[in-house]
């Protein structure tokens, strides 16, 4: 791979900056200096150095973001915030791209990636990729919600959810529900088949992988080498 496309390919800059900056020495491939933008590199083994930081190959590029209230989930958009003016030069120049919908007033974990394959596998109801919430309810939760949600309840006339796992907390108000697909208001909608109404909702897992509770809201992250392997390599995502 070329090193300018290596660099424009992992966000750090454009082809065109590569020149300028390779020009003044502050690129490096195994320890050597190198001024020519278009030089071959091996991008799976050779080490290489961008103004003293050292930049690793991930062509399916995975980052965690603990979202805030009052964004949506979108590129943009001209009357509301979205979760990508979050995001730094370096994310928005690998095109990263929400996996998913959170709600405007929906917080938590979201995912972001520049793989439109993993993307699609990962949202597949058929693939039955956990979702886990964590939820609060202007009434208290029961045993009845918990054999309604595993039998599955109606959202509209003739739309049924697939089977979910409430788990009760301590509080009754609260709870952790675990679905496998994501319709339009899901979880909000499931409650109020239940007669009940959301408070608060955040989302805590997605596809094994857990929310950093160490972001703030607004902040982010590259997933580790084990948070990589646990999402792309579930069975049911893989198949």
């Amino acid at each position: 791979m070329r090193l300018d496309k290596f660099l424009s390919d992992m966000g750090i800059c454009s082809r065109r900056d590569a020149s300028r900056i390779g020009a003044r020495g502050e690129i490096r491939v195994n320890g050597n200096v190198i001024r020519d933008p278009s030089a071959k590199i091996n991008e799976e083994k050779d080490e290489v150095i961008f103004c003293g930081e050292k930049i690793r190959y991930e062509k399916t590029q995975i980052i965690m973001m603990n979202k805030p209230a009052g964004y949506i989930c979108a590129a943009d958009d001209p009357r509301e915030k979205t979760v990508t003016e979050l995001l730094g030069d370096r994310e928005k120049r690998s095109e990263l791209f929400p996996v998913g919908r959170l709600d405007k007033d929906t917080v938590g974990l979201l995912i972001f990636t520049n793989d439109g394959d993993l993307c699609h596998k990962l949202l597949s109801p058929k693939k039955h990729v956990d979702k886990i919430y964590y939820l609060k309810s202007d009434k208290p939760l029961g045993e009845s919600d918990i054999a309604a949600f595993m039998e599955g309840v109606y959202i509209e006339k003739d739309l049924k959810t697939q089977p979910a796992d409430l788990r009760i907390d301590t509080d009754p108000l609260y709870g952790y529900l675990t679905i496998h697909e994501g319709k339009f208001h899901q979880v909000k909608r499931m409650l109020e088949a239940v007669g009940k109404r959301v408070v608060y909702l955040k989302r805590v897992e997605f596809g094994g992988v857990s929310l950093d509770e160490s972001l703030a809201p607004g902040e982010y992250r590259r997933l580790t080498d084990e948070e990589r392997k646990v999402l792309m390599s579930s069975p049911s995502v893989m198949k």
